[in-house]
């Protein structure tokens, strides 16, 4: 970024009086007033929603069964903490398999004559509008890449070879601190699948929902002997084509490396 750009770019945010957050925490809070859809409107737009995003036409390895976790629960949250440095080492199959599953995987089914199963997370009105992507060069069995993760399906989608750590990087304020991760997971929204039924409160839903994922991850990392470093420090237009999503309705909100601690 030039001087140039930082200055124009500097010159177009709001004065400290007119702050964008301000606004957007007036304009979704709830009152007495709002209007809400009826409940048959909202399982008829559920059920018309894929669970996921669909890749056909890529690679799709089935995930074997999640790593068990035999751990007590006080302690892992005791041990939980942010790794900055990560030594590389090979990641084993059902270890990638039991970080997703405890991150954002189907738990069982709906009760409530909604379709879509629960997850591992809670989500407002169970329209679980998360996608997780992840990047990864170290994990036996798949090839080193980006890839999508289906939990109705148990399995994950090789998007796209051939790529570099250094690209990576570009996506990050600190391109160096997810260099040696195993996997790097990126959280998206598709944001519409909560706004439909919440309006502007849905959006800060969706956020929420994306801060239970990460805390997962961590949880989950720590209980499988991995360190996590959750990053909100990225650059949200270069990881969107990363990610090759639209960035508006469809964006990168959350992300965490995830490794062997150095």
């Amino acid at each position: 970024m030039t001087p140039d750009d930082r200055r124009a770019w500097n010159d177009a945010r709001l004065a400290p009086d007119e702050a964008l957050w301000e606004l957007f925490h007036e304009n979704t809070k709830s009152s007495r007033f709002d209007d809400f859809l009826e409940t048959e409107d909202v399982i008829a737009w559920q059920t018309a929603l894929l669970p996921s995003l669909p890749y056909e036409g890529h690679p799709s390895i089935a995930l074997p069964a999640p790593q068990p976790l035999a751990v007590e629960f006080a302690d892992v949250v005791a041990r939980r903490a942010t790794t900055t440095a990560f030594e590389r080492r090979a990641l084993e199959l059902p270890v990638l398999s039991a970080l997703l599953f405890y991150a954002y995987g189907e738990t069982r089914a709906n009760e409530h004559g909604y379709p879509s199963a629960y997850r591992a997370v809670p989500s407002a009105g169970a329209l679980y509008p998360l996608e997780l992507y992840f990047y990864t060069c170290a994990t036996r069995g798949l090839p080193p890449g980006l890839y999508h993760y289906d939990p109705s399906k148990s399995a994950v989608s090789l998007i796209r070879e051939g790529i570099t750590t250094a690209s990576l990087g570009e996506c990050l304020l600190v391109p160096a601190l997810a260099d040696d991760a195993e996997v790097v997971v990126f959280i998206t929204a598709a944001f519409e699948r909560t706004t439909y039924k919440y309006g502007d409160r849905g959006y800060r839903f969706v956020l929420l929902e994306a801060g239970h994922v990460a805390q997962n991850i961590a949880l989950a990392a720590t209980a499988l002997g991995l360190g996590c470093l959750n990053l909100g420090g990225f650059r949200d237009r270069e990881t969107d084509r990363f990610l090759e999503i639209d960035g508006v309705r469809h964006s990168a909100v959350y992300l965490a490396a995830v490794g062997t601690p150095r």
